[in-house]
This record gives C-alpha cells, sequence and structure tokens, in this order.
C-alpha cells in the first residue's frame, strides 16, 4: 500500500495532474513508456546481448521505426526497434498490430468464467509478463454496465406460451457483512419453441409487491399475455400472476416439488420415495394423481409425517399439469433449460464463494448468460404438437 502510494504522488508530481482527463493522459503515457521498455528487453533478448555490450553477434540494433498504436486510453506511439537482419519478432506488439485492447476482451473472457479480480489480475500477469490491477479490471468489466441496462430493458415478444422463473442463491458482501442473495432469473419460450432469458433480477425480499413490480416490468416490456407460469412456491408470486396476468396458468414447478421433498426424506429410502411421487405427475388425471399423493401419504407418514405435506396444501398449483398431454407435461415439468442455466450458474458460485457487491454478481451473471445462450439455436423437441396443443387448449390466445 505504501508504494502504491508513492507512486501515486510521484506521478501527480511528474504530470501535474489536475483533471480526469490529466490521468488519462498519464495513464496513455505510461502504457506508451511500459510497452517501450518491453520492447527494448524483448530485442535484448533476440540478439543475446544489451545494449553497448561488446559481442561477436554480426547482428546489431539499426535504429527505431516509429509506430502508432490504439488502445483504450487512445492512440500512442511508440518507437519499435529495429535489427540489421530484419529477424526481429516482437511480442508485445507484433508485427503490423496496430490495436492493442483486445486484451479488454480476454479479461471479460476470464469474467464470464467466474474468475475474480485478483484472479484475473494474476492470470494477466502469468500469461502476459505485466501487470493489471484490480481496479482496472473492475473498470473494464463496468463498461458492460450500459450493455446491460439495454438489455434489461429491451422489447419483449407479445406472447410467451410457456415462462420460468427460478432462483439462484449467491453470497454477496455488503458493509462487510455478508449475506445470501437470490438471483431470479426469468426463462420464456417463444412462439417458435427458442428459449430466451427474458430477465435477471437480484433481490433480497420475496413478496406481493415485489413480484408484482417484476411482472409489470415484463408487461412494460410489451408481453401482453403468458399461457403457463411455472415457478417454485416463490412468497406472493401467485397474487402477483393473477393481477398482472389474470388469465396465466399459475403452475408450481414440479422438480422442486419433488426435491423440497425428498429433503425430508433419509438417504436409504429417497429412491422409493422419488418413484412413489413419480406416480403422483405420471398419473393420466387429475383425480387419479390425487388419489395418489394420498395414498403415498398414508404409506410415508409415520416415518416422515411432514413430507407430502406441501403436496395437499399447494395441489390447486400443482393440478394443472394433468390436463395435458405427455409431451407438453414433459416442457413444464423437466426444466431441462432452466437447469443447464442453473448449472452455469453455479459454476460461478465453485469459482467465487463471495461476491464484493450485488453489481459485480449483475456483470458474472450477464456473462454467463451470454455465454450460455450463444449454444441455444434449436426450437424445443416436438414443438409443433406442443403448439398445437397448447393453441386449443388457450382457444384465441395464440396467433
Amino acid at each position: 500500500m505504501k508504494a502504491k502510494k508513492n507512486i501515486i504522488a510521484s506521478l501527480l508530481q511528474e504530470y501535474d495532474i489536475k483533471t480526469a482527463e490529466d490521468i488519462q493522459d498519464a495513464l496513455k503515457d505510461l502504457l506508451g513508456g511500459t510497452i517501450q521498455s518491453m520492447l527494448e528487453a524483448e530485442m535484448d533478448q533476440h540478439l543475446g546481448y544489451e545494449p553497448y555490450e561488446r559481442t561477436d553477434n554480426g547482428n546489431y540494433r539499426n535504429g527505431t521505426k516509429p509506430k502508432k498504436i490504439r488502445s483504450t486510453y487512445g492512440e500512442t506511439q511508440i518507437n519499435v526497434p529495429q535489427d540489421r537482419e530484419s529477424s526481429f519478432e516482437p511480442q508485445i506488439v507484433m508485427k503490423r498490430q496496430k490495436d492493442i485492447s483486445s486484451i479488454e476482451q480476454k479479461i471479460i473472457a476470464m469474467y464470464a468464467k467466474g474468475m475474480s479480480t485478483r484472479q484475473i489480475s494474476e492470470q494477466i500477469e502469468d500469461i502476459y509478463g505485466f501487470e493489471v490491477s484490480e481496479g482496472m479490471v473492475s473498470d473494464i468489466t463496468n463498461k458492460l454496465l450500459p450493455e446491460i441496462e439495454e438489455w434489461q430493458h429491451r422489447p419483449l415478444s407479445s406472447i410467451y406460451p410457456i415462462v420460468f422463473i427460478d432462483a439462484v442463491h449467491f453470497s454477496v458482501r455488503e458493509n462487510n457483512v455478508i449475506k445470501k442473495l437470490a438471483a431470479y432469473i426469468i426463462l420464456g419460450i417463444n412462439e417458435d419453441g427458442q428459449k430466451d432469458v427474458l430477465s435477471i433480477n437480484i433481490g433480497q425480499n420475496e413478496s406481493s409487491k415485489y413480484w408484482l413490480s417484476v411482472l409489470n416490468e415484463l408487461k412494460n416490456r410489451g408481453v401482453k399475455d403468458i399461457l403457463v407460469l411455472c415457478a417454485d412456491g416463490l412468497s406472493g408470486i401467485k397474487e402477483s400472476i393473477s393481477v398482472a396476468f389474470p388469465d396465466t396458468e399459475y403452475q408450481r414447478c414440479i422438480v422442486h416439488q419433488v426435491r423440497n421433498t425428498l429433503k425430508y426424506v433419509a438417504d436409504k429410502d429417497k429412491k422409493e420415495f422419488a418413484t412413489d411421487l413419480k406416480t403422483i405427475y405420471h398419473a393420466p388425471n387429475e383425480e387419479l394423481g390425487h388419489e395418489r399423493m394420498e395414498r403415498i401419504s398414508e404409506k410415508w407418514h409415520e416415518r416422515y409425517p411432514n413430507a407430502m405435506k406441501s403436496w395437499s396444501t399447494n395441489w390447486d398449483v400443482i393440478s394443472p399439469i394433468f390436463k395435458f398431454s405427455a409431451d407438453v407435461r414433459k416442457v413444464i415439468y423437466t426444466t431441462n433449460a432452466i437447469e443447464s442455466l442453473n448449472s452455469t450458474y453455479r459454476r460461478l458460485n465453485r469459482q467465487r464463494s463471495v461476491f464484493p457487491n450485488d453489481t459485480a454478481l449483475l456483470k458474472a451473471l450477464y456473462l454467463a448468460t451470454f455465454e450460455a445462450t450463444k449454444k441455444w439455436t434449436q426450437i424445443l423437441r416436438n414443438w409443433g404438437k406442443v403448439y398445437g396443443e397448447l393453441s386449443i387448449m388457450y382457444e384465441g390466445r395464440l396467433p
């Protein structure tokens, strides 16, 4: 820290810095000087001796050649060392290379993989041999914020046959206290059967008011109708859907329902219990599904009295799935799309145990989403059948 302060004091004195523009000019000058020193060191290595050193080498320095390079600080002129045999191939700025700002893209790519600013700084130094401060990494990734803002407010399709809302939890530092924040991912399936992440919302408290604001934001971005909205038992979500999209069917996420049930079950019984639960949501109709639910509740009640309570309590939002065929059910309850996204987000958790703030989390989530969705080029399997069934089930609401 003391060494850094001394460097800053020297810079202030050397460049007579008084404005932010002066800082940019100073950094541009320092960048040019750093590259110049590295080029000279590369020439020393190429020739095998330093300037003014005696040698029998027939090749020797032969002046310099001016060259303008572009960086994020603007244009900078450097003097590229020349040798008599013209065999020198500089690496820091290669021949015919005039733009060195691509380092920013490398930094952003590392950030997308969940690396922290410190890890990126160390990686750049290991690979390229020069130091990039954590602050500079933050500055570079902060350039994404306007892009994220634009993405979060882009216009959406007017109709989404199916929408999923899911939460992934992350540790974030705030005022030197680490707290858990939920990132709510809203994934839509559009009329063409293509997946699209509609929004990423970072929030602390679930409530009807919170979810109503989230759903109203979708409306303000052009969404007029959602046929089926699939989500876990998020606090306040049911009431908010009925206000924002009164014709939308709320379907409790079957995958989460099963997982939440099995949390109460000992490992030795989980396989049998899961097989029993499958008979409920695979039932051909609601009546048989309800009968099986009651029978399974009775079977396991003595050992796990709380495991099946949420099934009977939430039956009204579990049961809509029974009106659909196996093709539509599979789209709704397998949630492969959201699960593949979540696995990408969980890798962020493995890379970084704590995010320094929620802005850093949002940047990482945005980049991870962009990387994951680049592969989404195909429509959902059997989408023609699914769309046809939804058109009949929700007559007049799909084109």
